[in-house]
């Protein structure tokens, strides 16, 4: 436990990666079907029923967190399935427990969502536009944010519950500030020029198949429902552009830059001290007709930051400091001084430094913006209603793309073939790729819509599918001629290891060992965990090998990046001990062990709830 808690308070520790946000467009998916007819669950958790539909989202939204990584479909799967159980598991616990979440606490989160906002406010219309591309209403969106909600109340709770004494402190430092003494021997990788035989050239390519075949390549049909394009077809008059500048003016403004310095006399509580302050003040603002401001903010002020450069304050920004302060700053003129304002600082002396006054853009200079900003608004709404209606026709009409198109008054269109990992034109999106690839498609149904960027849906289906095909041996024989010495190099340098490795546990000395074998030895000493005199790679392995017994040193063999091996000797371990910039920080520390333990026991809980659940799961037909 130790060491993983020591793995995972490297550098700057993640306090906890709320389920929340994979919950959102995750945990159920986009679009959450509920299984009709006589349909029969692939899993139920409880009475809460999942169907084929509900586990092939999962899945997609599961590997969309993965997108340009390489995975196993199946084992993906799996891995998908089981987090869609894990959280029905949780949420009908969090159910049981009555936990409640306010419609104000998931108003405020559902604000605070990026999704959601436009220039770091929360835009109804955006939230209206991608929630109905969604096919969702706002209450049902709403109440899925509550469920997350109480999820999140149940896995901090626990979380928060973690807590770390101070042994275990002290035992992290031990295994974290360790220092190890180490001498080991590089044993290179030496591929030999000699040709192998034709018969082990044949019998290797033989053996390693999947190692020379062509890549799977799909060809898709798409239709595309895009804001854009909506936005083009929208007529705007004159008074409608108008009346939307009028409200959207303060977009098109530049507003005031004032610059500001000051000059502080503070005061206590005492009132004699205010008087006295303001009579600084008064003289000060005197001596200002012969001194220069600056100067005199580094001679008197009692600001001393500020004071530093002549009393600079920077840009003035509403709402930072009082409103006196604030009422005479914005009232100035350029290079006017104030009189002195009182503030609960003390009595300051304004002036400002620098003034371009704001600007507002006429309705005529923004007219082509203004007019692409309005066509954009009003096809919003649109774009939710037929977002909607696509993902109901594309599932009504899975054998065809014609009943989409007709809906969308758009042409289905085509692409040529690409590969899991790349693509031109819309297949350069990895949403779409893997979409395309997916089981539904490659069975010869219409995809889920897929959100391309934030304004664009495709509904895809496959035009053509060429599986993943042997090379012959004539077209990769050089490349198997190579794989095939480096694999009989990396075997002949195991051995060689080994072999080191068999005569240093016998007793010999690394120097002889080495001596005899023509290979060097170096030296670490005093090596710690977070040192660059060896690749990471090495660096962690000399690290997890045992520690020296009864005077015998500690022998490993470790693999070397580049395929070559090293045989380390473990000599001496330094325990470790707290530094004075671990202590400086042990309060960090202490939190991220606390919340690491916390997580750990989560898990624990988690797993418990779901051995106690009633889980059935379809069997495979």
């Amino acid at each position: 436990m130790l060491l993983e808690i020591r793995e995972k308070v490297q550098g700057v520790f993640a306090s906890i990666i709320l389920v929340l946000i994979c919950v959102l467009f995750g945990l159920w998916g986009i679009q959450n079907y509920l299984g009709g007819g006589k349909e029969a669950p692939e899993v139920t958790v409880g009475d809460k029923e999942f169907f084929q539909r509900d586990v092939n989202q999962a899945y997609q939204q599961f590997a969309q967190n993965l997108a340009g990584m390489k995975f196993d479909e199946d084992t993906l799967k799996k891995q998908a399935l089981q987090k869609l159980i894990r959280d029905e598991v949780l949420l009908q616990y969090a159910q049981q427990q009555k936990l409640v979440v306010t419609d104000d606490a998931a108003r405020d989160f559902i604000q605070s969502l990026e999704y959601f906002q436009n220039d770091g406010k929360f835009d109804k219309n955006q939230y209206q536009a991608l929630l109905g591309s969604q096919g969702m209403s706002s209450e049902e969106f709403v109440g899925r944010i509550k469920k997350a909600l109480m999820m999140e109340q149940v896995q901090r709770a626990i979380v928060d519950s973690g807590f770390v004494t101070p042994f275990e402190v002290a035992a992290f430092y031990k295994i974290q500030n360790q220092k190890r003494d180490v001498e080991y021997i590089p044993v290179p990788l030496s591929v030999s020029s000699q040709t192998p035989s034709e018969e082990d050239v044949v019998a290797y390519y033989q053996q390693h198949q999947d190692a020379y075949q062509t890549e799977e390549q799909v060809s898709i049909q798409y239709v595309e429902l895009a804001l854009d394009t909506l936005a083009s077809d929208v007529d705007a008059t004159e008074e409608q552009l108008k009346t939307y500048y009028e409200e959207q003016k303060a977009q098109f403004s530049n507003p005031e830059r004032r610059k500001i310095s000051h000059i502080l006399f503070a005061f206590g509580k005492d009132a004699a001290n205010e008087e006295q302050a303001l009579q600084k003040a008064l003289k000060a603002k005197q001596d200002l007709a012969t001194k220069d401001f600056a100067a005199l903010a580094k001679e008197v002020s009692d600001d001393k930051l500020s004071a530093k450069n002549g009393g600079d304050l920077g840009l003035f920004n509403v709402g930072v400091m009082e409103k006196a302060f604030e009422d005479a700053a914005s009232q100035l003129k350029l290079g006017e001084v104030s009189e002195p304002v009182k503030s609960a600082f003390g009595y300051h002396l304004i002036k400002v430094t620098e003034l371009v006054p704001g600007e507002v853009k006429s309705y005529e200079a923004v007219k082509p913006e203004l007019t692409k900003a309005f066509k954009k608004s009003q096809a919003e709404s649109k774009f939710g209603e037929l977002g909607e209606k696509l993902s109901e026709v594309s599932y009504e009409n899975p054998d065809s793309l014609d009943a989409a198109a007709a809906l969308l008054g758009v042409n289905v269109e085509e692409t040529p073939l690409f590969t899991r990992d790349s693509g031109d034109g819309v297949a350069a999106d990895q949403k779409v790729r893997l979409a395309a690839f997916s089981e539904d498609v490659l069975k010869g149904v219409n995809s889920e819509p897929v959100e391309v960027g934030s304004d664009k849906l495709v509904v895809l289906r496959m035009k053509s599918h060429l599986p993943a095909a042997n090379k012959e041996l004539k077209d990769v024989k050089a490349e198997v001629i190579a794989a095939l010495q480096k694999e009989r190099a990396q075997q002949q340098t195991a051995e060689t290891a080994n072999k080191l490795k068999d005569e240093l546990s016998a007793g010999k000395s690394i120097a002889e060992v080495a001596r005899n074998a023509q290979l060097s030895v170096k030296k670490l000493t005093g090596l710690a965990r977070t040192s660059t005199e060896v690749e990471p790679v090495i660096n962690q392995a000399m690290f997890r090998a045992a520690k020296p017994q009864a005077n015998r040193s500690s022998i490993v063999v470790i693999d070397e990046p580049k395929g070559g091996k090293i045989v380390a000797s473990i000599n001496h371990v330094t325990e470790g001990e707290m530094t004075e910039a671990d202590k400086a920080n042990q309060a960090l520390i202490e939190k991220n062990m606390a919340t690491a333990f916390g997580r750990a026991q989560f898990e624990a809980v988690l797993n418990q709830l779901q051995a106690n659940a009633d889980i059935r799961i379809r069997a495979a037909q």
